[in-house]
């Protein structure tokens, strides 16, 4: 039975390692994406472990520190995503509806064909800006109602997983998609005027994730291109998508330090957003970003669509005072010089 214990328990110890190894591959990345699974199963472990075992030699006193430090490893990368830590975005402070921005990111999976699931939901929460991603022929043709709700749109159906679409009630700078690293991939900037009548800059994403077919240059790399640019913006801005990312990750961390952009998640929960299907595999893959001029109104996750995404739904207030009492993340030079690395490597896997 001790053996049984070890085996089992080495998987989960092993998985816990990977993601500390500074790699791109696939196979090494994916563990990034289940840390509270995993920490569930070792706790789970070290608790049977302790019941059908217990403590009698110095290998049971080895396997115990091992499993104790793998999964107080887990507990403390998922903490910042408890409601037990310190927010990182404060509260909305004052009430200004025109200071206001509803944001609502939903991936409808391609192959998905109920699209009034998705459109009841949008009637519902009313968001003033909407990105969907997964779009197709099809999902284009299937959502048009929603252009007379939205006065202004950036439309871009494709059929490899990789279609966007932008809908917006405020006022849009930019109505085109650009292709940072592949032409297969779009993405989106554009300047949003608010009710106020400031404007501020928004980015919508999607970039190709880790699979058996492909390592994360690219991912990291567009992540770490908009991290660049929201950095340079001369104007608040907001970053939103299905980033093929969770939150904890190292590369989402780094993007983190690098834009300067706050995570409303933090210190509120999870709102584990994949897999829809699956209540025990769920980790937060949809994001909404901000720098540090926006406070938070509202953090939801809103109801299954049919997707394998559930939608979520962040509204923020510009409130450029918040800039002082927010710590906005700073990078170094080490991380600096991690992002052009991982830049240059994704531009050199595209090629």
């Amino acid at each position: 039975m001790r053996l049984l214990f070890w085996i089992i328990s080495a998987f989960f110890v092993v998985q816990t390692i990977f993601p500390l190894i500074r790699s791109s591959k696939a196979w090494i990345r994916v563990s990034d994406f289940p840390r509270l699974q995993f920490a569930v199963a070792l706790a789970v472990l070290l608790a049977g472990y302790l019941a059908v075992v217990g403590v009698s030699d110095n290998w049971d006193f080895l396997y115990l520190v091992v499993v104790i430090a793998a999964l107080c490893y887990q507990l403390y990368r998922i903490f910042p995503y408890t409601t037990m830590a310190p927010n990182q975005v404060i509260d909305a402070t004052a009430h200004t509806p025109d200071s206001r921005v509803r944001v609502m990111v939903a991936n409808v999976l391609m192959e998905n064909r109920d699209a009034q699931r998705l459109l009841d939901v949008v009637n519902d929460v009313r968001p003033d800006l909407l990105l969907l991603v997964e779009i197709d022929a099809w999902w284009h043709d299937a959502i048009e109602t929603l252009d007379a709700s939205f006065p202004y749109r950036i439309k871009r159906p494709q059929d490899n997983y990789y279609g966007m679409e932008f809908f917006s009630k405020f006022e849009l700078e930019e109505s085109d998609v650009r292709f940072l690293l592949s032409d297969e991939i779009p993405s989106i900037r554009t300047g949003v005027r608010l009710p106020s009548g400031t404007w501020v800059d928004f980015f919508g994403v999607h970039p190709r994730p880790p699979d058996k077919d492909y390592d994360s240059e690219g991912r990291d790399a567009e992540l770490l291109l908009v991290a660049k640019e929201l950095r340079q913006s001369k104007r608040a801005a907001i970053v939103a998508g299905d980033l093929n990312d969770v939150a904890w990750s190292h590369t989402t961390r780094l993007f983190q330090r690098t834009s300067g952009a706050l995570d409303p998640r933090r210190g509120r929960g999870m709102y584990n957003t994949f897999h829809a299907g699956h209540r025990f595999l769920r980790w937060p893959l949809d994001h909404v970003f901000h720098d540090d001029a926006f406070t938070l109104v509202e953090l939801r996750r809103l109801p299954n669509i049919g997707s394998d995404h559930f939608p979520v739904l962040v509204e923020l207030q510009y409130e450029p005072q918040a800039e002082a009492v927010q710590d906005a993340p700073e990078a170094d030079q080490e991380d600096r010089e991690e992002a052009r690395e991982k830049i240059e490597n994704g531009r050199e896997a595209v090629d």
